[in-house]
């Protein structure tokens, strides 16, 4: 393939998409019990063929308008194909700590033994105690029980745009908040550092380039929006930290990768966890929004300036996100016709849009209200099947990570 024309670049929201890595739900899901839906962050069981073909119809819609959809667990087993990245990725899961002395040798022998597609699948999907022959005969295993997992599931890696976000050329290896999505930041960086098609095009590291945890200073890929080549905005939210914000802006200024990045103070609860279940943009000069956050948000402008940075409250988020986007004046779409349906609509998902070009968004068919609004204000919305795939609290662009959109200019 010409790798000069696909070297990954995202510049804004809106620019024609061009390649996005997706997951389709697998044996993940189908771990998930009454016993540790909470701990695994979802709000009910999931049906999982269902969730398959709903997916399968999201992935079909990329594809019928002219995107490059690269499936997560495909690229993975090209990954693992490879034996330095196979040794990597089974380090890095099978470990003393999630295994036990005893049994961790065992475990990576196991997974050793799967050829490349079923162990890309149980990197995501996990191993019990009772899939590891002899693992039940040990101290760890035997009181452990045969469900127990030695390698956890990852049943929030459909919500591929958290654990990886491109701004410009560079990439955010976001350290997770929650314990349940940190697993996948391991799977990315190997794909990153191991892949043919990406090995050598992610040395620009934002930020989470070293494996530690960051802990308190998480961030996810959900609060990063790219408005402009030159503006970022970043939700302070329940998964990303101040300091994460502050730190991240530092080092996309010393680079000279971008001048301002709003930072979006949101409230701390699950409905608000990320900046994108309140806003995406669906135009160059429109986003769609929960008609709460404009009261309950509040931004800061960073910038560079001398030996530290400058921050400058911005009393307006709407003209905040006008001045970032580059536009005189932002058309406010809302969710919702009225408070009760506004909410409901933002619960599910219907602020989670994924723009594939200027003024041509994805959305889930359920919020009907929004979409009529979207369409109201001539924004064409390609509407995808969306009752399982919510479950985990996440949107068509939650479940989507863009490594290639063209400049807004050129769409």
């Amino acid at each position: 393939m010409d790798v000069s024309r696909r070297i990954p670049a995202v510049a804004s929201e809106v620019g024609r998409l061009r390649e996005v890595v997706v997951h389709r739900p697998d044996l993940e899901l189908r771990r998930l019990t009454p016993a540790n839906k909470d701990e695994l962050l979802f709000d009910e069981l999931v049906w999982v063929g269902k969730a398959q073909e709903e997916h399968d119809a999201f992935a079909e819609t990329l594809t019928r308008e002219g995107v490059r959809v690269r499936h997560l667990a495909d690229l993975l087993a090209e990954t693992v194909a490879r034996p330095a990245a196979r040794a990597e990725a089974i380090a890095g899961v099978a470990t003393v700590d999630a295994c036990g002395t005893e049994l961790v040798e065992g475990v990576r022998a196991h997974l050793d033994a799967l050829d490349d597609d079923e162990l890309a699948r149980h990197l995501l999907g996990g191993v019990t105690v009772g899939e590891v022959p002899g693992a039940r005969d040990g101290f760890a295993g035997g009181v452990l029980g045969p469900t127990a997992f030695l390698v956890p599931p990852l049943p929030n890696a459909v919500f591929t745009r958290d654990p990886s976000a491109w701004v410009g050329s560079g990439v955010v290896e976001s350290p997770m908040h929650r314990v349940a999505r940190r697993g996948e930041r391991h799977l990315w960086r190997t794909i990153y550092r191991h892949h043919p098609d990406f090995a050598g095009l992610a040395d620009t590291v934002w930020y989470g380039g070293q494996e530690r945890s960051y802990e308190p200073a998480t961030i996810e890929g959900g609060d990063v929006l790219v408005l402009s080549e030159r503006c970022i905005a970043v939700g302070v939210s329940e998964r990303t930290h101040a300091v994460a914000v502050e730190n991240l802006a530092a080092r996309l200024f010393a680079a000279d990768a971008v001048d301002v990045v709003l930072a979006v103070d949101l409230p701390k609860t699950r409905g608000t966890m990320h900046l994108d279940t309140v806003l995406t943009v669906v135009d160059r000069d429109a986003v769609v929004l929960w008609p709460r956050i404009e009261q309950a948000a509040t931004v800061h402008r960073l910038e560079p300036g001398g030996r530290r940075m400058t921050v400058r409250a911005e009393p307006d988020l709407v003209a905040a996100l006008a001045e970032g986007l580059g536009v005189d004046r932002l058309r406010v779409i809302t969710t919702g016709e009225d408070e009760v349906a506004a909410d409901r609509e933002q619960w599910d998902d219907g602020n989670n849009t994924l723009a594939l070009r200027p003024g041509v968004v994805v959305a889930y068919e359920r919020n009907v209200d929004t979409n009529r609004r979207l369409e109201e204000a001539g924004i064409e919305v390609l509407a995808v099947p969306g009752s399982e795939l919510p479950r985990g609290r996440g949107g068509p662009r939650c479940m989507s990570c863009p490594v290639l959109r063209d400049p807004v200019a050129t769409s």
